[in-house]
């Protein structure tokens, strides 16, 4: 019998390349939602953070409208110009308008 070892012994090398792929995929996507996940959870809490504290200042308001806006943005259909465009001049008033405060 040969001697054992704490050498983790690689699986994978003894898959063929459609299956090395497949978990490879799995691996990936696998990753992708826990990483979702995170994100969710992370946009939970500031927005929570963002309803429970008034804003003190026209900039900390503008921030909050900055964060709406963008979620508004990923809404709209691809196509939708003129609403990317609307935003896109407000978002660039609040930069104008945050630099002469």
């Amino acid at each position: 019998m040969p001697p054992m070892s704490d050498a983790p012994v690689d699986l994978d090398s003894h898959r063929g390349m459609a299956a090395q792929k497949a978990t490879d995929i799995r691996r990936v996507l696998a990753d992708v939602e826990a990483n979702g996940r995170a994100l969710r959870e992370r946009q939970d809490e500031l927005e929570a953070q963002l309803l429970a504290v008034p804003a003190t200042s026209w900039p900390d308001a503008a921030a909050k409208a900055r964060y709406v806006l963008n979620l508004y943005v990923a809404s709209l259909a691809k196509d939708d110009s003129q609403h990317r465009l609307l935003v896109a001049a407000v978002l660039a008033d609040f930069t104008r308008l945050d630099a002469e405060i």
